[in-house]
């Protein structure tokens, strides 16, 4: 498994410690407390109290002509495929959560504020930690592809595998409304709710209802339950999803607030995770439960029979097949992660690059929105070079400007003052999942730009930094010279009203606000102008992009 890894990768992909853990908050303990005393306490209150409820399902009566009846070809397969691909989705959302642990209800992730953590680790207080150790590892039984320090394939798999699973719930819902069979999903009447209660007082006190043959009907809980992961469940992950989005959420500011905040809605896309999961384990107990057989022929042959194993058999090789996949999906992780890098770019770069990518943002921000604390992340610089300069305060820094431009220049931090200053408060997202508000003043990038006068061939901006990239080798990235004149697009020197901290990127750092904060590059040395990035480093637009397979755009 390790052949094509050195020490450094292994010991980042496998690393010696391990361990696992689950800690909620004060807050959320009560919260889930409630929630249960609403549901599963009151339902043994009202047995205990008044017996059980008279079952809906016992009014079920002859098949109605109007009603649908057994599940055409196209259910069958939209059933199947669904499956499927959440399989991929919530595996890969695994693995990505993994790299920051923490969930949150508020901006600025600060230490002991979340709600749930997967993590032992309380954050250090007598060293610089960062976001990048606490990413944890996750056994790839669980994750795709498992091990720590893999976003970006995680990455990778996760917008490969979400357009296939939109589509395919897009073209179930459209045949759902060309046919009758949205009668088994969509409630018709407000009975519903009393009627899934009675249901549900049933299941929670450990008595089965009366079951309705599925080929015909299903329970009232049944129906509201399919109902919810269809009509909800689904376009809720998607809107919380395209919430943490930085080009999103820098220009429609509002859209996070319908989950609080960038970080309410990454908690909120936990949660439907969530409830996927309880709803499939629930689903399939109760399959099993209520006749394996008849009910694998229901979904997977369109018979109402209890007697052929077909049906059975048919699933069976689609659960297999899907387990099967998954060892190969972790194949192609380690062993071509290059391939699979170059897909999701097909999938989905251009697609982003004509979409997401043209917003523009626009500050929203203020002074008191400022998160009290704020991440570290990024290896410091170890050179010679950078510590003598960090010694003298940086008044020896002298930043390079080159490349295809008609005007190449060196500028001292005086000189790139002298020519102009913006302040913007603005949202940090990083592609661990964390996110930070700060306030930033330096040169905005287009300032620069009309300075050395590019050549028209030019459509690539480079920044070189002092630093290191995870496995060595100087870091850098790079900026679609477009990307780099939209607004709030500066050079930094201030961070919160002071001289940049040397841990966030002293002498200067990027900021580029559509995208994630990897490509924010900080301690900035050097800056080049390109016509194409496939010619810097291994030629994938930046050191992560490079070794870690991240994307190229990060709008996203």
């Amino acid at each position: 498994m390790f052949t094509n890894f050195n020490k450094a990768e292994q010991q980042i992909r496998y690393p010696e410690d391990r361990r696992w853990f689950i800690g909620f908050n004060t807050y959320a303990l009560v919260a889930i407390l409630i929630i249960l005393l609403l549901t599963v306490g009151l339902a043994w209150f009202q047995f205990l109290a008044f017996g059980l409820p008279a079952d809906p399902s016992a009014k079920f009566h002859a098949v109605l002509l109007s009603n649908p009846t057994g599940f055409p070809v196209w259910v069958s397969l939209s059933h199947w495929v669904n499956f499927f691909f959440l399989m991929m989705i919530i595996r890969s959302g695994l693995s990505i959560l993994a790299d920051h642990p923490r969930l949150y209800w508020n901006h600025g992730c600060s230490p002991n504020s979340e709600w749930l953590r997967f993590t032992p680790i309380k954050i250090p207080n007598d060293r610089v930690y960062t976001a990048k150790e606490d990413s944890r590892y996750l056994n790839p039984v669980f994750g795709l592809p498992g091990y720590r320090h893999s976003v970006g394939i995680a990455r990778s798999w996760h917008f490969i595998t979400v357009p296939f699973f939109l589509f395919n719930g897009v073209v179930f819902i459209l045949l759902l409304f060309f046919t009758n069979q949205w009668k088994r999903l969509v409630p018709v009447t407000w009975q519903i709710i009393p009627d899934s209660w009675n249901v549900f007082v049933h299941y929670a006190t450990f008595h089965m209802p009366m079951e309705p043959n599925g080929f015909y009907h299903f329970n009232a809980l049944q129906q509201i339950s399919y109902f919810a992961v269809v009509f909800l469940l689904a376009p809720i992950a998607m809107l919380s999803g395209m919430c943490m989005s930085p080009a999103i959420e820098n220009r429609f500011h509002w859209l996070p607030k319908l989950f609080g905040n960038r970080q309410g809605a990454r908690s909120v896309h936990f949660l439907v995770m969530l409830a996927y999961l309880v709803f499939i384990i629930i689903h399939v107990a109760m399959v099993a439960a209520t006749g394996l057989v008849r009910n694998m022929n229901h979904i997977t042959l369109n018979t109402d029979s209890s007697v052929s194993y077909t049906g059975l058999y048919i699933g069976l090789c689609i659960v297999l097949f899907t387990i099967a996949f998954g060892f190969l999906a972790h194949w192609i992780s380690w062993q071509r992660p290059r391939s699979l890098q170059h897909t999701e770019a097909a999938i989905n770069g251009r697609l982003w690059l004509n979409t997401i990518n043209k917003f523009k943002p626009k500050l929203y921000y203020k002074q008191k929105d400022i998160s009290p604390y704020f991440w570290v992340n990024g290896k410091m610089p170890v050179s010679e070079t950078w510590q003598k300069l960090a010694a003298n305060k940086f008044k020896d820094f002298k930043l390079a400007v080159g490349g295809m431009v008609d005007n190449p220049v060196q500028l001292s931090l005086e000189d790139l003052q002298r020519m102009g200053k913006e302040q913007n408060i603005t949202m940090h997202h990083c592609i661990q999942g964390w996110s930070g508000i700060a306030e930033w003043g330096g040169l905005p990038i287009q300032a620069l730009v009309e300075l050395v006068k590019p050549h028209p061939s030019v459509k690539t901006v480079v920044f070189y930094s002092f630093g290191e990239g995870l496995y060595g080798g100087t870091y850098y990235d790079t900026h679609t010279l477009d990307n780099c004149l939209k607004p709030e697009s500066i050079l930094a020197w201030e961070m919160n009203y002071q001289p940049l901290p040397e841990k966030y990127g002293a002498p200067l750092r990027l900021r580029v606000e559509n995208q994630l904060g990897y490509k924010m590059v900080k301690w900035i040395c050097k800056i080049e102008f390109v016509d194409t990035h496939e010619n810097i480093g291994k030629g994938y637009g930046g050191k992560n992009e490079d070794d870690e397979y991240f994307d190229l755009l990060a709008d996203t």
